[in-house]
């Protein structure tokens, strides 16, 4: 696979770098937080797969808006959805920490691994998918900037962001 023929030939057509990294794999999942923006991808993975695996990492800290804009897609796109939660309930982990811990506040790390990192994980490793699209884009970060929407990690997954480019 020659990645940088990938990303100059197809990275600016998120319909056709979904099919080509389909192609690449029958063991590919789409990874969703349902923010404002995801029913994009969503829409355009499950037009050349209706029956992708969805995977969301639900931190229990979402807000009604989220959960009903959740279910509101699930329905529509007839979504195979799956969710992982933290091995802790919210409720359980702020009855004996409290409320979430400010960005600044140098326990926010573990936090974000507690809730965030480790059910990601988790489902990674249940589902050792070989494909995994994400709604990354360029504009969110200075890190996600310097991205390319294909790129291979050290064990071999086909990462694809097909709206990288999008704002």
């Amino acid at each position: 696979m020659d990645l940088e023929q990938v990303n100059r030939e197809l990275g600016t057509n998120p319909l056709k770098l979904i099919e080509w990294a389909c192609g690449q794999s029958d063991n590919a999942i789409c990874t969703t937080n349902f923010g404002p923006f995801e029913a994009v991808i969503l829409h355009m993975v499950t037009r050349v797969k209706p029956n992708l695996p969805i995977l969301w990492m639900d931190s229990g800290y979402g807000t009604p808006a989220t959960y009903r804009f959740a279910e509101e897609v699930k329905h529509l796109l007839a979504l195979n959805l799956s969710v992982y939660h933290p091995l802790r309930s919210r409720a359980h982990r702020e009855a004996l920490e409290g409320d979430p811990p400010a960005i600044s506040d140098p326990s926010h790390a573990a936090f974000t691994r507690e809730i965030k990192l480790e059910p990601f994980e988790r489902a990674m490793r249940e589902l050792s998918p070989k494909v995994w699209f994400t709604a990354v884009r360029a504009e969110q970060t200075a890190a996600r900037a310097q991205m390319q929407p294909v790129s291979v990690n050290e064990n071999g997954l086909i990462k694809v962001a097909p709206v990288l480019y999008w704002t």
